[in-house]
């Protein structure tokens, strides 16, 4: 097909067609990305094709095989695994989820699965730029267990540098909160301050709030959020409604948690909100090139992010093969000397950030503005997580770039997507888990809805931000015009929500041994590459031409 269409097509995809093998989680959730994205489906049979594997999508190009695509498989080459419950217990996945009750836990959603069929569109959607860069055809293969592997890569990276150290332990009651009338919900801050004046508004011992701030703040990075028992007292003393609007005066959120059938708000028309730029088609992408390191070899990530969610997403793009420098404040980004350090830098900000550049620009200069957007405008992707509004008080939004940069695909990756539980209250994984039904679908046997310590949702929020940048840039490709796209945390809890619970609870075929993380950095020694005595993330996926290896660049 002939895409000359203008900046209205959003489907990248258009024309394509794909064959699809097995009836699995990853299969299925991949089918359903692509056919949003315009993929033609063809669908062979309900088995998984062999044993050990869990599916296969082929991008049909012609009578003449074999087609490009991505094989997906359970397990990688050192553990032999068949399906979600074993993923889960050896990639430490169960140990996380269960570290703040104190006992191994396996997660009632098929996480590691879902998270792998956004990674095969991710293959996909490479494979076709590829071509279209005139590239040649590429066979990706990833395995649900390296899906598993990047969401507990921080873990890992911290684990190895603190070896020898006592594990994280949780002495104290455990989020949510309940209200004298009965309702569950989150609190979130990033603030002190705030934290602070929410608690001594309510009247909680003033050595309780001290307490309670440290494993508060921290529960990001230790999946432990032990808190003293006042707090919880102070709040069940309390209606909901005074809890919320106290909340709100101290700029803190109060989400309560919500079932998935209350979330009734409608999802995005298509993946990644992309929309076609109004503007002179760009020069066009720069063709593939072999000596390159993947399927983005000689493109350009611009990225200004923070956190989890957009500098893991920067990373995926960066593990495909770009050439990615970040944005950083004067001073660099404060996450870099978070502890524990490796070779002078946070293990956990390695763990997002091996292999990307960085620049320092003070947004809050017209100088520095004026240096980040010439840096925008001479990348092929600009990735930022900022709040809603403040790429365009910076002068980097969408319309301040168009005519330096026609050709840019921009990629909002935030939070709420304008469908914020209330005013003010901060995206943050948990609070997204607590109102996108996500914590309800956690319940178990052992313990009622709460949202999972691990961050589910900034993990699979940056794997659909980098999945958006790969169908801009296909996009881009295919019609030469610029490409704006936008994802959130609510689309990750929206797709959990889609596949439902799963089958790792069950005890059918028994449990297997539960890993922790410093034991997963030595159980997969290929999935992970050291650095100053830290182990740090290689790609899920490995790719090779169809006529011969990519010598060896794909995975880094």
């Amino acid at each position: 097909m002939d895409v000359t269409t203008t900046a209205a097509l959003a489907a990248p995809l258009t024309g394509t067609m794909v064959r699809a093998v097995g009836d699995t989680v990853p299969v299925r959730v991949a089918v359903s990305r692509l056919r949003e994205l315009g993929c033609e489906i063809e669908r062979v049979g309900d088995a998984s094709p062999g044993p050990g594997a869990a599916g296969r999508i082929d991008l049909v190009t012609g009578p003449a095989g074999p087609d490009p695509g991505c094989d997906i498989t359970w397990s990688t080459p050192s553990v032999p695994l068949t399906g979600e419950r074993d993923v889960q217990a050896a990639c430490g996945l169960a140990h996380l989820h269960g570290r703040a009750r104190g006992r191994d836990r396996f997660l009632s959603i098929d996480y590691a699965s879902v998270c792998a069929g956004v990674l095969a569109t991710q293959a996909v959607l490479a494979a076709k730029l590829t071509l279209e860069r005139g590239g040649p055809a590429l066979r990706g293969s990833l395995s649900v267990a390296g899906a598993a592997l990047m969401a507990v890569a921080p873990y890992v990276a911290e684990a190895t540098a603190t070896r020898g150290t006592p594990a994280v332990e949780s002495t104290g009651q455990v989020p949510p909160f309940r209200s004298s009338d009965g309702v569950l919900f989150e609190i979130e801050t990033l603030d002190p301050e705030a934290w602070l004046l929410f608690w001594r508004t309510l009247g909680a011992p003033m050595e309780a709030i001290a307490t309670g701030w440290a494993p508060f703040q921290r529960r990001f990075a230790t999946a432990v959020c032990p808190l003293p028992g006042a707090l919880f007292d102070t709040l069940a003393a309390r209606p909901f409604a005074l809890v919320r609007d106290i909340a709100g005066e101290c700029a803190v959120g109060a989400v309560p948690l919500r079932s998935p059938g209350e979330n009734t708000e409608e999802g995005p028309a298509s993946p990644g909100r992309l929309r076609g730029l109004d503007a002179t088609p760009g020069p066009s992408l720069p063709p593939w090139s072999q000596s390159g390191t993947g399927p983005l070899s000689g493109l350009r990530l611009v990225e200004a992010t923070n956190r989890v969610q957009g500098p893991l997403a920067g990373s995926v793009l960066t593990l495909l093969g770009t050439d990615t420098v970040r944005v950083e404040p004067p001073g660099g980004d404060p996450m870099r000397g978070v502890p524990p350090l490796a070779g002078g830098i946070s293990a956990r900000f390695a763990a997002f950030n091996r292999g990307k550049d960085a620049v320092e620009c003070d947004l809050r200069s017209t100088e520095g503005r004026r240096a980040a957007g010439e840096l925008a405008a001479r990348g092929h992707v600009l990735l930022y997580n900022w709040p809603p509004g403040r790429a365009e008080r910076f002068g980097l939004g969408v319309d301040d770039l168009m005519a330096g940069a026609p050709g840019l695909v921009h990629v909002h990756a935030e939070g709420w997507a304008g469908a914020e539980p209330g005013p003010g209250a901060p995206a943050t994984d948990f609070s997204v888990q607590a109102h996108g039904g996500i914590a309800d679908l956690l319940a178990d046997d052992d313990t009622g809805p709460a949202p999972s310590l691990v961050t589910l949702t900034d993990v699979l929020g940056a794997l659909l931000a980098a999945e958006a940048a790969l169908a801009g840039l296909l996009l881009r490709a295919r019609t030469g015009v610029g490409v704006a796209g936008r994802t959130a945390l609510v689309d990750a809890a929206r797709l959990l929500r889609w596949a439902g619970r799963g089958r790792a609870r069950s005890n059918g075929g028994g449990t297997p041994p539960v890993a922790d993380p410093e034991t997963v950095a030595r159980t997969f020694p290929e999935a992970f590459t050291r650095r100053h005595g830290v182990s740090l993330p290689r790609a899920p996926w490995t790719f090779a031409p169809l006529d011969g290896p990519l010598d060896g660049k794909a995975r880094r």
